[in-house]
């Protein structure tokens, strides 16, 4: 009865988040954008998808939860240690995603700092000079409740919810967009594209694994190539979602 009432309220404070804004912000980029993000720091997303996205000239940003760097699971082996620093220092960006992996909706204010600190503590004793400007929902499950809060610690919160942000935005539930393949093909890229350019929008993608046989949360090579390609193709920046705020501030 707790499990199911925990998951009724999980529910209850994820859509709210989705509708229920704690501000709006008008974005004012000058030309649409595109960010390339990706969750739990899985090794072929350091190596493979890094690497793609810098033969682009681009970086991305790597949202990092402290509790499972080097920790490898059922579905991809887990960069370590040297692979956040490395990724900084070519100039990627590193967010947050909880010390814990924890879902926000299952936090009260407490340990939701706690988490928060702890990251931040356990990111910057890597490198100093790591910001963590950024933070996105473990598991895509936002809270209304903590929404607030994060407000007060990042930039911007970045959910799995789909679709282009354009306009007036809820920075606090940025969408993104799938770049797995088991949800995205090629057409889907391009219609996304589509949408940024057709709203002056900024467009998000998000995934995990980077290999020719990803995991249900991962995207092959061929998928982000194609993306990246398109991004060059239409002259669409490709920015860091730091970068994308500055640009979005005007």
């Amino acid at each position: 009865m707790n499990a199911l009432l925990s998951e009724a309220r999980a529910k209850v404070g994820h859509r709210l988040a989705m509708h229920l804004r704690v501000d709006l912000f008008r974005l004012h980029n000058s030309t649409p954008m595109v960010s390339f993000t990706f969750d739990d720091l899985p090794k072929s997303a350091v190596t493979s998808g890094a690497a793609m996205l810098e033969a682009h000239g681009a970086r991305g940003t790597f949202y990092v939860s402290g509790s499972l760097v080097g920790a490898d699971g059922p579905d991809w082996v887990a960069g370590d240690a040297d692979d956040v620093v490395a990724l900084h220092r070519r100039g990627h960006e590193i967010g947050c995603h909880t010390f814990s992996h924890q879902r926000a909706c299952d936090l009260d204010a407490a340990a939701m700092q706690q988490e928060i600190t702890r990251n931040r503590a356990y990111l910057h004793a890597l490198d100093p000079s790591i910001r963590i400007d950024s933070f996105a929902y473990p598991f895509g499950y936002g809270s209304y409740a903590r929404k607030h809060q994060l407000r007060k610690e990042f930039q911007t919160c970045r959910s799995i919810v789909q679709g282009v942000n354009s306009g007036g935005v809820d920075l606090q539930f940025l969408r993104a967009m799938p770049l797995i393949d088991r949800e995205m093909d090629r057409d889907g890229i391009e219609r996304a594209f589509d949408d940024a350019q057709t709203n002056n929008g900024w467009l998000i993608f998000y995934g995990h694994d980077v290999t020719d046989r990803p995991s249900p949360y991962g995207c092959s090579p061929a998928l982000l190539e194609h993306a990246l390609a398109a991004a060059s193709r239409r002259k669409i920046p490709v920015l860091t979602m730091a970068e994308a705020m500055r640009c979005a501030r005007g």
